[in-house]
């Protein structure tokens, strides 16, 4: 199947265009954090988007009811299906499905039930269990454009969004659907949040140089940066894309899913979860190693992190890895969005198939000598790549790869299937 339809909310900007520009000119979106006061944190920066403005897709109405994270979501999706041109009122709404992927869901919602609850339960609001509630996005969706097929939401921490595009994936596949509304949505940089990450030393601490506290794959990294927004993408079955003259910008080719079995936080450090992830991708993409032009790195420029993908990479794509494979982490320029990574990587990668060109990881300036693998590292690099990869691991050991492909003709999976 084929995505035709695509936007953003990021730290770094929130039109497809400029962002996309300005993540290939290798800026950076990190900053001071002004959503409350974090004099008192170790950690005071991090990947905010600054005066986001829902209302001119949410009405007040709908504004007091729905959490940050979900808002993000409404928005980005209004964006991705006016990109994507299509019409759900002249659709069959049963062949149509939603799956947003979320890592906590409604923090912001859950933190101020907490306050209100110390004054008492009558305190709270009757409508604090929806706000919270990580299917409000995709419910949300569903209704607003009358979607009634498969509709839910997924949360496996920073594999969140990716999970969920391999679902709707899934879904068309299968022949359930004929569209899918998909991606994540997270709005986790709140006190609690903040405070949690800071307390198990998962965050960067560089206070003084924000825009550099993100170096995936450097000898000197100390952290990720927490980033909150949003990534969605509009799949379609090929011939019903075909059928409305949809503008496509390229082929999902194939998707692996997998856990590590191994502790509640730490990466396996053999990176097998990681390895197994991408070998199911390519064999479900009907790829080799060979194939592949570009990665879209998980890379969290946490030590043992970066490390264990990197020693999953060499596994998978053995000589591959240190001959012509370009892989870059894109959270060295937007922080690590948790659960909405995925969705917005996934953007990123199909960027890179559809303009030829292959974002930096910047900040690499002191390169970690177990992470000797070509990152891309500080400029953006035209290639004309044809087939990509884009990498989600998560807390709890989930692990999520997905494989693309350019489009310049019938879809190869679709040729396969006519073959």
């Amino acid at each position: 199947m084929v995505i035709t339809g695509m936007a953003v909310l990021t730290a770094l900007g929130s039109d497809l265009k400029s962002f996309w520009h300005s993540l290939c000119d290798g800026r950076s979106g990190i900053g001071p954090i002004d959503l409350f006061d974090t004099s008192d944190y170790k950690t005071r920066f991090g990947g905010q988007i600054k005066d986001f403005d829902s209302t001119p897709i949410i009405d007040a109405r709908d504004q007091k009811r729905l959490d940050r994270f979900a808002k993000f979501a409404v928005v980005a999706a209004a964006h991705a299906v006016d990109d994507s041109g299509i019409d759900f009122g002249a659709e069959n709404p049963s062949r149509a499905g939603v799956i947003i992927g979320t890592g906590v869901g409604g923090l912001w919602e859950i933190e101020d039930a907490h306050k209100k609850l110390a004054r008492g339960p009558d305190r709270l609001s009757p409508i604090m269990i929806p706000r919270m509630m990580a299917n409000s996005a995709p419910g949300e969706l569903s209704k607003r454009y009358g979607i009634q097929g498969p509709t839910w939401a997924v949360s496996t921490a920073c594999a969140s969004a990716s999970n969920a595009i391999g679902d709707a994936f899934r879904a068309i596949q299968r022949g359930d659907v004929d569209i899918m509304l998909t991606g994540g949505s997270e709005a986790a940089i709140t006190p609690l949040s903040l405070g949690g990450f800071s307390a198990m030393r998962a965050l960067s601490q560089r206070n003084d140089t924000p825009t550099e506290a993100s170096r995936p794959f450097s000898r000197d990294r100390d952290g990720f940066v927490l980033s909150e927004g949003a990534g969605i993408v509009i799949l379609e079955e090929y011939e019903h894309a075909r059928a409305r003259d949809a503008k496509i910008y390229a082929e999902i080719l194939g998707f692996g899913s997998t856990s590590d079995a191994y502790h509640t936080v730490k990466p396996d450090p053999e990176g097998r979860g990681a390895a197994n992830a991408m070998r199911t991708a390519l064999f479900d993409a009907g790829v080799t190693p060979g194939h592949i032009d570009y990665v879209n790195a998980h890379g969290t420029s946490t030590p043992p992190g970066d490390l264990a993908e990197t020693v999953a990479l060499k596994s998978v794509y053995k000589e591959r890895a240190t001959d012509g494979l370009s892989i870059s982490s894109t959270k060295s320029q937007l922080g690590h969005l948790l659960g909405a990574s995925g969705g917005v990587e996934t953007v990123v990668t199909v960027l890179s198939l559809y303009y030829g060109v292959l974002p930096p990881t910047i900040n690499l300036n002191d390169p970690d000598p177990e992470c000797n693998l070509d990152y891309v590292p500080h400029t953006a690099r035209e290639i004309p790549a044809r087939y990509a990869m884009s990498n989600s691991f998560g807390f709890g050991g989930h692990n999520a790869t997905m494989v693309l492909c350019a489009l310049d003709g019938i879809p190869r999976r679709y040729a396969q299937q006519a073959a």
